[in-house]
Formats: structure tokens, sequence, C-alpha cells
């Protein structure tokens, strides 16, 4: 109970101090939000200032924006008009959600399978290329995977769309192109993992009873990897739920990373900041599940707390 209500005391001061942090940040920066908008006469600008209280104190604006956060608003987007963050934000998460989700559930066996079969096999020529396969998963960034698939699957073979939310075909090549660095990691942890856990005395042992490979592989060595590979999916799960910014960007999603860009080129300060809340909140939240996970998983590691 006691590890529980830390957890959740962890998740809402962080929440709290990245959403003054990224207030404060974005703040001080120079200018206004509708300074860039050339047609705006001073006067209108001047009116749409106050009507944000931006052109209040600081500290006056941290308070109304606190004031407002406690009751779950995010504040009005500076950009969209008529329309509050929390309707941009909270109509965007399911989308990304869902490609979130799509991409884990390839990025897991995927990576798991490349990870264990190159450790198995790290001797032969089968896991030097898993290894280099790796390697360029984790060196190669999103948008170079998506130009390639877009360019091999739209472009030449003609086969799937270049872009947009709308079939099922739409789906397959954002999916791809965020699974592909998740799977690397995957596959990196628990390649090393397996190394280690091959190396030991318990494992050498089980080989000269005569156990099957596979039951030594999956029952003894793979469990005892489990530990690391669940500290890592935290994070991952996290940036794969509230999507890619740059995948969701690069395909057209209507998902939170779209928006994130779009409320950076905009200076839409209440956008940004309430995407950051988001992100953090989904972030800590599955930082402490992972946390209460493996503590159960190995209860050592919760005695060593005590």
């Amino acid at each position: 109970m006691k590890t529980f209500i830390l957890g959740i005391s962890k998740i809402f001061l962080t929440t709290f101090l990245v959403a003054s942090i990224t207030f404060f940040l974005l703040h001080i920066m120079p200018g206004s939000p509708f300074a860039g908008d050339k047609t705006l006469p001073p006067q209108i600008i001047e009116n749409l200032e106050a009507k944000y209280h931006l052109n209040e104190p600081i500290l006056k604006q941290y308070y109304l924006y606190i004031k407002g956060l406690i009751h779950g608003d995010l504040g009005p987007s500076l950009k969209y008009i008529n329309r509050s963050v929390n309707d941009i934000l909270f109509a965007s998460l399911p989308i990304s959600i869902t490609l979130g989700l799509m991409a884990l559930a390839l990025a897991i066996p995927i990576g798991l399978a490349f990870g264990i079969a190159s450790a198995v096999y790290s001797k032969k020529t089968i896991g030097t290329i898993l290894i280099v396969l790796i390697t360029m998963g984790i060196s190669v960034p999103n948008f170079l995977i998506a130009a390639i698939l877009i360019n091999i699957f739209s472009l030449n073979l003609k086969i799937l769309p270049v872009a947009l939310w709308e079939t099922p075909s739409h789906v397959i090549l954002p999916v791809l192109t965020l699974s592909f660095l998740p799977s690397a990691y995957i596959a990196r942890i628990a390649r090393t993992q397996m190394l280690e856990q091959l190396s030991e005395e318990y494992i050498k042992t089980t080989i000269t009873k005569g156990l099957p490979t596979a039951k030594i592989i999956f029952k003894h060595a793979f469990k005892n990897c489990l530990i690391s590979i669940i500290t890592i999916l935290g994070p991952i799960i996290a940036i794969l739920i509230t999507g890619s910014f740059v995948v969701e960007y690069i395909f057209a999603i209507p998902g939170m990373g779209r928006h994130f860009v779009a409320a950076f080129i905009n200076r839409d300060y209440f956008l940004i900041t309430g995407t950051a809340i988001i992100f953090s909140f989904i972030l800590t939240t599955l930082n402490v599940f992972i946390d209460l996970l493996y503590k159960k998983i190995d209860p050592r590691i919760a005695s060593k707390e005590i």
C-alpha cells in the first residue's frame, strides 16, 4: 500500500513539475504567439493577448493556468478558434493509442525473436546478420524508415497509400515505421540478457543434463531476462501510445504528435503544455506500473527496499 501511495504521489508531482517547467520556458520566450500573423493589426493582437491573459505578469498567468489545471482544464488553444486543448488532445489521443498499441503488438514479438535468436546463434553467421540488423534498427531514424517504406510500397509498388488515417491499409506503413526502433531496442536488451544468462553455470548444468534446447532457452534463461525487458517497456509503451511525433506528422495522422508539431510551429503555448502534460502523465504512470509489476515478478526487489 505504501508503494502504491508513493507511486501515485510520484505521478502527480512529476506531472506538476513538467507543467510548471514547460509553462515558464514557453512564456519567457520573447515575442507573442500572434506576432507571426502579419495580417493582424496591433490592436487585434493586444485584444487577443488580453483575452488569453498574456498581457498579465507571468506569475499571475501561471496562477491562472495551475488553477485551471487543478480542475482538469488544459486551457484554450491559441490557434484553433473556439477549441480547448482538452477537446483537441482527447480527440486525438485515441488515435495515438491505437497506433501505438498496434506498433507495440508488432515490436515485442519481433524484438524478442531477433534478440533471442541473435544470442543463441551468436557464434554463427545468422547471429552476425541479426546483430547488424538490430544495430541498424537503433541507428536509422524514423523519418528515414518512413521515406524508404513510402518510396517502396507507395510510389514504386503502389500497393499502399502514402498517408492519412482512413482504411486498414493506411495503418500498415505508420505501424511498421513506428515499431522499427522499439523492436530494435527490445532485441538489443533481450540479446544482452540472454548472452549473460546462457553463460551462467546453472544453464551449463541444464545442458549437461540433456534438457531440450527450447526448454533451456525459454523456461530457464528467458525467464531470468524478464526483469530487464519489462523495465524498458514502460518508456517504450508510453512513446508508442502517445505516438511518435515525427511519424504522425509524416503520415498526416491526426494524433497527438501531429498537433504537438503544429503547436510548436504556431507557438500555441497551451497546446504545447497540454501535450507535454499528457505525455508526462502517461510515461510516469507506466513507469510506476512497471515498478510494481517487476516487484511482483521478483519479490527480492521489494524486500531490498524494506
